[in-house]
């Protein structure tokens, strides 16, 4: 009887130790961009957020994140630009239909938590670090936070002279639990 306790009792803390299987819910999420078009600040969004996420507050070395969003469901609020970002220049959306991130470390760190991983847009993967937080809601969590990068690292935008370099992404992931 001891045995079966201490059996017990092992696979209850080991089970312990792995985080909470979520995936995203779209239509309850935002992926949001902004960037300065000729002058002015500009931005959109993305649907058709997808994947998996490994996540426990307690333990976030044992987190992951595997992400994407369709390329082809940029929202800017104008269907003639919205057409003209899924071209080549911009996100080629026929050939890379996908955006993604995977992580490959989280930490716990102030507030909340730093994602290191690398994104890829358009073929192009980099690395990337930035800082979210993760709020229980409705029986899963809304993980939110922000970063910039510059268009150009991703071949985005090609070399226009009246679109700004830098963009700013706005994540609010609401998930639910798998």
């Amino acid at each position: 009887m001891k045995r079966i306790f201490t059996l017990l009792t092992s696979i209850s803390i080991i089970g312990g130790i792995h985080a909470q299987q979520y995936q995203p819910v779209d239509d309850k999420s935002e992926v949001k961009f902004a960037i300065k078009n000729f002058g002015i600040m500009t931005g959109g969004s993305f649907k058709g957020l997808e994947g998996n996420i490994e996540f426990d507050k307690a333990n976030p070395d044992k987190a992951t994140f595997d992400i994407t969003v369709d390329a082809a469901k940029v929202n800017t609020g104008n269907d003639s630009r919205d057409s003209h970002l899924r071209k080549e220049e911009y996100f080629d959306a026929t050939k890379y239909p996908k955006i993604s991130f995977k992580s490959e470390k989280i930490v716990s760190k102030g507030n909340g938590f730093t994602a290191s991983g690398k994104l890829t847009i358009k073929g192009t993967t980099k690395d990337i670090s930035f800082h979210f937080t993760a709020t229980a809601k409705d029986d899963g969590v809304l993980f939110e936070g922000s970063f910039g990068l510059n268009r150009r690292d991703y071949k985005v935008g090609g070399n226009s002279m009246v679109l700004g370099d830098n963009v700013t992404v706005t994540l609010s992931v609401f998930t639910k639990k798998k």
